[in-house]
């Protein structure tokens, strides 16, 4: 659970710093970028509560992988197949799909073992 915990730490500001420079001066409307800080902000709070593992703080973990993967589910497959309609910010297009594509793996796999992990021994 501790490395699944780095993983949505880590995972969490990169997302932010990420999406930070992507809009950074490129006139990308707030609801475009909030939503980034906003799972990365859930994702925190989660790796913080999950050190006292109970129901309700693995369930808001699951949750806060669960909306990661949401979120990039349609950031992934609108860049993948609609890239023209797509605004990469301050990233070239192809190295932002894959950024995104990496981290929409990652989150499915986060949010699979945070589910499958079994809970603390009691």
């Amino acid at each position: 659970m501790k490395a699944l915990r780095i993983l949505g730490l880590i995972g969490a500001i990169l997302l932010m710093a990420g999406e930070g420079y992507r809009s950074w001066g490129a006139g990308r409307p707030a609801v475009f970028w909030m939503d980034d800080m906003l799972a990365g902000a859930m994702m925190i709070a989660a790796v913080i509560l999950v050190r006292r593992q109970t129901f309700a703080t693995r369930s808001l973990f699951a949750a806060s992988w669960g909306v990661a993967v949401g979120m990039l589910y349609g950031s992934f497959f609108g860049k993948l197949y609609d890239p023209a309609s797509s605004n990469p910010g301050n990233f070239s297009i192809g190295l932002l799909t894959w950024l995104v594509g990496a981290a929409f793996v990652i989150a499915i796999g986060g949010l699979i073992a945070s589910i499958a992990l079994p809970g603390p021994r009691r």
